[in-house]
């Protein structure tokens, strides 16, 4: 016998604002998300001051999902040089999927344009920590500038997920290789 766990109604606006941002954009109005989540607007505003707030907490809450899809363990005990090319193989694998529209992170960046925007803060913050885990195996790696490395793999990142994102590029054979390139270029082991 299975029990089916009901979600709160703070989930289910969290579930409904990641759904529906990450398909339509932070566009996305108040009405819509609420209809979605199935909840009243008095409802949301008692659980966000706004709507910023419900889409910061939306990005908050994906957060440890997106790292833990992306980096590898910890105690993943591959080179500096692999672990940094896991990373670039999940995005290859995320790109496959028919659904797959980018980097939510990026694209909230993107849309959002006010860097002090409270979704934007939180988008700014995953992204700075995934340069930051490319700095410290690039460092690691004994990389010849583990900084420019970082913001070179960042780079790359982002824009393969943009161009796959809209469907311009398929990563497949394209990504792993270009990475590589990088990482011999900078003395990666």
């Amino acid at each position: 016998m299975t029990t089916e766990v009901k979600q709160s109604t703070r989930e289910r606006l969290l579930e409904a604002a990641a759904t529906l941002t990450y398909r339509d954009g932070v566009i996305i109005g108040v009405d819509t998300l609420c209809k979605a989540a199935g909840v009243s607007k008095r409802s949301l505003y008692q659980l966000f001051e706004s709507k910023d707030e419900l889409l910061a907490a939306s990005l908050e809450e994906r957060s440890a999902a997106f790292v833990a899809t992306l980096l590898p363990a910890a105690d993943d005990s591959r080179s500096p040089h692999e672990r940094i090319l896991h990373v670039f193989d999940q995005l290859e694998e995320q790109a496959g999927a028919p659904d797959f529209q980018g980097c939510r992170y990026l694209a909230a960046q993107i849309e959002l344009k006010d860097q002090n925007h409270p979704a934007s803060r939180v988008a700014h913050r995953v992204k700075a920590n995934l340069t930051a885990f490319f700095r410290a195996e690039a460092e690691q790696g004994g990389a010849s500038d583990p900084d420019l490395l970082a913001r070179q793999l960042i780079l790359v990142f982002d824009g393969a997920s943009a161009r796959a994102g809209i469907g311009a590029d398929r990563l497949t054979g394209l990504i792993t290789p270009t990475v590589a390139t990088l990482l011999d270029a900078a003395g990666m082991h």
